[in-house]
């Protein structure tokens, strides 16, 4: 990266939009959605419009609620062109996690589909907001800015929302002018995305990330990857997280490469993708990999146009590595490591970087990216081989967290550097290791789960008297949750009580895959609860080092 974007995100897209108008930019294989960049981008502008005409002002939240469909990338172009604000929702929220979102981003809009895996989005909407009928009236005094849903989902619109195509019929009556002097107002350094994302204290942070943060990430890892507009790159990750916005789609769009997207992960749907329309990428984490790699029909599919990627999100085993290698043909695959604070990559291995080097580290500091270990009691800069906590600083910083000064204030110090809870050790070549971790977050087949919010929910049953959440080793996934909870006295509280409860009020996978019951927690002599006391006991007592079936 030789030097920086300073233009924003839909500037980039209409410029990539003229160098190659003919050029596919997305093409779906599980349904009839395939455009040109020329086609997308004038698609997006059409939309864009269509906010304009509901309502929508610069600095606006919208928020976006689906899996990877095509309405979820217009949806983050449109806003972009305008100014307003992608809030980004995890498919897997529910109605727990869905109002505090919505509250504390100010959202303006929600963009949403009708359902994921079983859970009716439609219906968790209908209950947050409880005047929903025939016409947009909704009675929850929690959510003052929330003028209106947007329905994108299948069958007929829910009442009271908004069909998505009227969204495009709306916006015929705004000029391309008016959206031609909005888009050249912004300024590349503005706000363009929020994504949510724990700490070991509290509830979830937006996180604010500019054109300028995401645009140049993905330029610096497309980079890594040596992309360019001949690459096809297959999207299964998330959107609506930091490897699926910037990783994957930030790092096509600033290198004029066409997209592949998959709406939800499956071996067969992806190996199909990939077979079928002849890509040279894949974004993944390990158990994508392995799940692939494990497969019966493996063998049926063709990986020989694979080039690169990226493994991310976990420890990737060595042995996976190997065999993406060997048997995806993906000799180029690439590792990065970061934060979505950090918008998201810090470190990251490129093709060139040997496969030992692939496998054992998370590669060199990004460009452009200042990187170092500190210790985490001094703040002394450590050297070589030592442990500390792993920093950034660079053009990646996040602008900070929605309306949480002093939780800004609290990772980004006043020379700048972002701390990153992590520790990590570095060699005399610059290379990263990352070798546990300051915070209690735990980390579930990618997935950043952080115990203090499961503990939270937890202490609202009228049941629960103390709780601990914590993580325990996992063969498959890496951690698994576990929760330590001392129950009132004259109650009952059953272990399926308890994965009931969670199930239906959060993610899926936050729910606690073992419960003990115990009557009180280990404690220091201040009265401290000793977590790691917890976890040592719950290796021994569940033999989780011994077990070959942990998932």
């Amino acid at each position: 990266m030789e030097e920086f974007m300073t233009h924003t995100v839909g500037q980039q897209l209409e410029r990539v939009a003229a160098a190659f108008p003919d050029k596919e930019a997305i093409k779906y294989t599980d349904r009839p959605y395939r455009r040109t960049w020329k086609e997308f981008n004038e698609e997006c502008d059409r939309v864009a419009k269509g906010f304009l005409a509901h309502g929508v002002k610069k600095g606006d939240k919208i928020a976006i609620w689906a899996t990877n469909i095509p309405e979820w990338l217009i949806t983050l172009f449109a806003a972009c062109k305008i100014g307003a604000v992608l809030v980004t929702v995890n498919t897997a929220y529910k109605i727990f996690e869905l109002e505090y979102l919505l509250k504390q981003s100010d959202t303006k809009i929600l963009v949403m589909m009708d359902e994921y895996k079983g859970t009716s989005y439609v219906e968790i909407v209908r209950q947050l907001c409880r005047g929903l009928g025939k016409k947009w009236e909704h009675l929850n005094p929690m959510l003052p800015f929330l003028d209106e849903v947007v329905y994108a989902g299948g069958g007929d619109c829910p009442a009271g929302m908004t069909p998505w195509a009227r969204l495009e019929k709306d916006g015929e009556q705004i000029p391309d002018e008016a959206l031609r002097e909005i888009g050249e107002s912004l300024d590349c350094h503005e706000v363009i995305n929020m994504q949510y994302t724990s700490g070991t204290t509290g509830f979830p942070k937006g996180v604010m990330l500019s054109h300028y943060n995401i645009l140049n990430n993905g330029k610096g890892i497309g980079d890594c990857m040596k992309f360019t507009e001949n690459d096809k790159l297959c999207v299964v990750v998330p959107f609506f997280h930091c490897f699926g916005l910037v990783l994957a789609t930030m790092a096509s769009l600033t290198h004029a490469t066409s997209m592949v997207p998959v709406d939800l992960y499956s071996p067969v749907k992806v190996m199909d993708a990939i077979s079928r329309e002849r890509c040279t990428a894949f974004h993944g984490v390990p158990t994508m990999y392995i799940a692939m790699l494990d497969h019966p029909d493996f063998d049926k599919y063709d990986f020989s146009s694979l080039r690169t990627g990226i493994m991310a999100g976990s420890p990737c085993p060595v042995k996976v590595m190997q065999a993406v290698v060997e048997r995806m043909n993906m000799k180029e695959i690439t590792i990065t490591y970061g934060q979505t604070e950090a918008s998201p990559a810090t470190t990251m291995t490129t093709t060139e970087d040997s496969l030992e080097l692939r496998v054992n580290t998370v590669g060199r500091s990004m460009p452009h990216v200042e990187t170092k270990i500190v210790d985490p009691e001094t703040g002394r800069t450590l050297g070589p081989g030592e442990v500390g906590e792993f920093c950034s600083r660079g053009y990646n910083t996040m602008k900070g967290y929605y309306k949480m000064e002093e939780a800004t204030r609290q990772v980004i110090d006043e020379d700048g550097w972002l701390h990153s809870g992590d520790l990590a050790t570095v060699d005399k070549n610059g290379y990263y290791k990352i070798t546990g971790r300051i915070k209690d977050m735990i980390i579930r087949g990618g997935e950043n789960i952080y115990p203090k919010e499961i503990e939270e929910f937890l202490y609202t049953l009228p049941e629960v008297q103390d709780v601990q959440v914590i993580g325990v080793p996992s063969k498959r996934y890496g951690e698994e949750v576990m929760a330590c909870i001392v129950r009132k006295e004259g109650c009952s509280l059953t272990e399926e009580d308890v994965k009931e409860r969670v199930g239906s009020h959060m993610a899926r996978h936050k729910v606690p895959k073992y419960i003990a019951f115990l009557d009180a927690f280990p404690m220091t002599a201040s009265g401290k609860i000793q977590k790691f006391r917890l976890r040592e006991w719950a290796v021994e007592e569940l033999h989780l080092d011994e077990s070959e079936e942990t998932a």
